[in-house]
């Protein structure tokens, strides 16, 4: 896993401190990319915890949204509290990411230390981390849980290159197909107009899994337009019959 295609996400974390001391955690397992999503300014007094890793702290890209974040990433990962059984341990995904990711950008998302991702968030993110800690005590501090990743990211790297696929299209690119196919589902009468999110957002792991290249998101895409348009067709057509 090369640690240059990685991005670290943290979203709306409550402490400066905490992202002062994720920069530093990061630089010590050689990564280099943090994107911030509505995050507290680092003051003065806390940047002494970003000891050797200001430069991490002082190139952080600032985002709008975890959407626009990971906009660029073929895998978006999530970590998680809760013990999932389908989500990785940080071992784990060190070593299935190369091949899940297939030679394009890394997304790991970590939430708000208090609550997490909110439902919508965690949609954007088809894969889940979940650090196994011990029950007695399952919390870990944000920059804990992020030196243990980069540092499971670090080991896989040492041990050289993996091969892989054809590089998947991005989440950018398969969000503007799920909105498209979303589109065409409503026009058709599949999705529920009052709730048509559930749906959704199973069609997206559907997506995720299967890992579509750029191209099967464009035939996707397309195929979508020419659901939508038979929909709005057949919608007039009723219409003049009654």
């Amino acid at each position: 896993m090369d640690p240059s295609h990685v991005d670290v996400v943290l979203v709306r974390p409550a402490r400066p401190a905490n992202v002062a001391a994720a920069c530093r955690a990061l630089k010590n397992m050689g990564l280099g990319s943090l994107t911030l999503v509505d995050a507290p300014e680092v003051p003065t007094e806390a940047r002494g915890l970003a000891y050797g890793a200001w430069d991490v702290l002082d190139s952080a890209r600032h985002a709008p949204s975890l959407g626009q974040a990971v906009a660029s990433c073929t895998l978006v990962v999530a970590t998680s509290g809760k013990a999932d059984p389908q989500a990785m341990t940080p071992r784990e995904l060190a070593a299935r990411a190369p091949s899940l990711a297939a030679g394009g950008r890394v997304a790991l998302v970590f939430g708000p230390e208090a609550t997490g991702l909110h439902r919508d968030e965690l949609d954007l993110c088809p894969w889940r981390v979940h650090i196994p800690a011990d029950p007695a005590q399952p919390s870990l501090n944000l920059a804990q849980a992020v030196l243990l990743l980069a540092y499971e990211v670090r080991l896989s790297a040492l041990t050289g290159p993996t091969a892989v696929a054809a590089t998947p299209a991005t989440s950018g690119q398969l969000e503007e197909a799920i909105g498209a196919l979303g589109d065409a589902l409503l026009a058709v009468g599949y999705l529920n107009p009052a709730n048509p999110g559930a749906i959704l957002a199973e069609l997206r792991r559907l997506l995720a899994r299967a890992q579509p290249t750029p191209r099967e998101v464009l035939l996707l895409r397309g195929l979508a337009r020419q659901i939508q348009w038979a929909g709005s067709n057949l919608a007039r057509g009723g219409m003049a019959n009654t």
